[in-house]
C-alpha cells in the first residue's frame, strides 16, 4: 500500500444508535451515529412496522377504502334487487303469454247459467 492515500482506521469506533445502543466495530471514523441499529430495527425484533403518518394521507387512504366498500355493498343490494324485479317481470311475461290457462267460468258453464236464466 501507498503511504498517505489512505484514509487512517480506528479497529474500535463507537456506534451510537438513536435508541440509545452503542457497540463498536472497525472503520475510518472515531464515531459513527446511526438511527436504527438490530436491537431496534422491526426486522430484527420482531415487532409491527410503524407508519409513519405524514399530511394525514394513511387516514385519507382508510377513507377511501371504507367509502369504496360501502359503495360495493350498495352496488352489491341494488344489483339483487334488479335480479328480483327482472325474475318477476319474466313471470308476468310467462303468465301472459300462456294463453292455455284455463279460466274460472268456462263457456260451457257460462252458457248453462244462460239457459237456465232464459
Amino acid at each position: 500500500m501507498k503511504d498517505k492515500i489512505h484514509p487512517k482506521y480506528y479497529p474500535e469506533a463507537k456506534v451510537t444508535c438513536a435508541c440509545g445502543n452503542t457497540f463498536t466495530v472497525g472503520s475510518t471514523k472515531e464515531e459513527l451515529r446511526t438511527e436504527v441499529c438490530s436491537k431496534c430495527h422491526p426486522f430484527f425484533t420482531g415487532q409491527q412496522q410503524r407508519i409513519v403518518d405524514t399530511e394525514g394521507r394513511v387516514d385519507a387512504f382508510t377513507r377511501r377504502i371504507s367509502v369504496s366498500d360501502s359503495l360495493r355493498t350498495e352496488a352489491a343490494k341494488r344489483s339483487e334487487a334488479r335480479a328480483k324485479r327482472a325474475m318477476a317481470r319474466r313471470l308476468v311475461e310467462i303468465v301472459d303469454e300462456d294463453e292455455s290457462v284455463t279460466p274460472i267460468a268456462t263457456e260451457e258453464i257460462l252458457g248453462e247459467s244462460d239457459e237456465q236464466s232464459k
